[in-house]
C-alpha cells in the first residue's frame, strides 16, 4: 500500500476501534485486568455511609473531625500483543482475512489499554521473531503500532509459536498481560506456553476462517499451503474428503483448547465472519 493509503486506513481503524473502546470495552477491560493492588492516595472528610474501618484516627484526633483514608488502584500494567504474521494469516473468504481481523482486535485491545494508562508492546512473529516494538504509553505509540500492523511485511512464511513464546519469556521479566493472536497452525507449543502462563497473564485469541473448518462441495480444486508452498488437487465433491478435512480442523482446535487449559491460560476463538465485539465483551465480562 502507498503511504497515503496506509494513513487513511490507520485513521479509519482509529475511528472504528477507538469508538468501540470508549463506548463498550474500557470499563470491561479495566475490570477484567486488575492492577497490582491498592495504594494510599489521600485523606478526605468522612461522609455518611463511608466504611468506619477506613477512618484515619490520627488525622481525626488532630483536627477533631472524622477523616477517612482514600486508596487507589496501582495499575501500571504492560500489555504485550504477540501477533502472527505468517502466510496463513493472509487467508480469508468472509468479511475479513485473518490478518485484517487480528489488526482490528489489536487496535481495540491497544486503545483499551492506553485508556486505562497501561503500556502496550508488540511482537510480530512467523516461524521466527520478525519485529519487536517495546511497550510504551500514549496515543501516538498506538497509532504507530496500527501503521505497522497494516503495512508490515514478514520475511518468512511459516509459524512457530513455541519459539516465539521462548523469545518472549527470555526478553520480558516483568509480569505482563499477553494476547497471543494466531490461527495456531503451528507445531507443539505446550511446554513454552506452560512457562509463559506461569509468569504472565496469557490470553490466546484463535482467529480462523469458515473454510479452515469446512470445504464446500464445488468439485475439483487446487489447494496450496501458503506457508510451505505444497499444493495438490482435491475432490471436494467427495463427502469422505470433506469429513476428513473437518476432522483435521477439529483435532487442531481440540489441541489448542487442551494446551491452554493445561497451562492455566485462557483461549478465545473468533471466526472471521463473526462479531468479534460480542466475543471480546463476553470474555471481559466472564473475567470480572
Amino acid at each position: 500500500m502507498e503511504t497515503s493509503e496506509i494513513l487513511k486506513k490507520v485513521r479509519q481503524l482509529e475511528i472504528k476501534t477507538k469508538g468501540l473502546t470508549n463506548h463498550i470495552f474500557a470499563g470491561e477491560y479495566h475490570s477484567a485486568f486488575k492492577g497490582r493492588g491498592m495504594s494510599f492516595s489521600e485523606v478526605r472528610d468522612y461522609h455518611f455511609g463511608d466504611d468506619v474501618r477506613s477512618i484515619d484516627w490520627n488525622v481525626t484526633a488532630r483536627f477533631n473531625h472524622p477523616f477517612v483514608k482514600v486508596f487507589e488502584e496501582e495499575r501500571e500494567l504492560t500489555v504485550m500483543l504477540l501477533v502472527d504474521v505468517s502466510e496463513s494469516e493472509s487467508f480469508g473468504t468472509a468479511t475479513h482475512t485473518k490478518r485484517s481481523l487480528v489488526t482490528e482486535l489489536c487496535a481495540v485491545l491497544a486503545f483499551s489499554a492506553i485508556k486505562n494508562n497501561d503500556k502496550v508492546g508488540v511482537i510480530f512473529f512467523s516461524d521466527g521473531m520478525e519485529k519487536y516494538i517495546p511497550p510504551k504509553k500514549g496515543k501516538s505509540h498506538i497509532l504507530f503500532i496500527i501503521r505497522e500492523l497494516l503495512s508490515f511485511k514478514p520475511k518468512r512464511k511459516g509459524t512457530n509459536i513455541s519459539e516465539t513464546l521462548r523469545f518472549f519469556n527470555n526478553a520480558t521479566k516483568k509480569r505482563s498481560i499477553v494476547f497471543l493472536l494466531s490461527d495456531f497452525f503451528s507445531g507443539n507449543y505446550q511446554d513454552a506456553l506452560n512457562i509463559a502462563a506461569k509468569r504472565h497473564d496469557v490470553v490466546g485469541v484463535q482467529v480462523y476462517d469458515p473454510r479452515d473448518k469446512e470445504l464446500p462441495p464445488v468439485g475439483m480444486i487446487r489447494m496450496t499451503d501458503g506457508e510451505t508452498g505444497a499444493s495438490q488437487w482435491v475432490d471436494t465433491g467427495d463427502k469422505k474428503i470433506r469429513q476428513y478435512y473437518t476432522h483435521q480442523f477439529q483435532q487442531h482446535a481440540q489441541y489448542c483448547r487442551s494446551a491452554f487449559l493445561k497451562s492455566g491460560a485462557e483461549l478465545i476463538s473468533i471466526r472471521t465472519d463473526e462479531d468479534y465485539v460480542k466475543a471480546l465483551q463476553t470474555f471481559f465480562l466472564n473475567r470480572v
